[in-house]
């Protein structure tokens, strides 16, 4: 099981949380991979000097850019789960 946190904390909410959670939700339904991602959110990642969203995959840490979230779960993501 793959380990997908967002933050949704102020800084990350700024930059575009929204749209990275929403992308990451329309890719799971799409993959059907809701047996294979534990999606969840939370506040403050501590990651709030980075440019992007604060996202957690597997307790790495990484800081994702709105735009470039769809990319980042097909190659970063994606593979995990199979």
């Amino acid at each position: 099981m793959v380990e997908l946190n967002v933050c949704i904390g102020t800084a990350c909410h700024l930059r575009g949380a929204y749209n990275v959670l929403q992308t990451f939700q329309q890719q799971i339904e799409q993959l059907r991979l809701h047996d294979k991602i534990d999606f969840k959110t939370s506040f403050c990642m501590r990651m709030c000097q980075q440019e992007g969203v604060a996202v957690s995959v597997n307790g790495q840490s990484y800081s994702v850019p709105a735009d470039s979230a769809r990319e980042f779960f097909r190659t970063t993501v994606l593979p995990l789960t199979k």
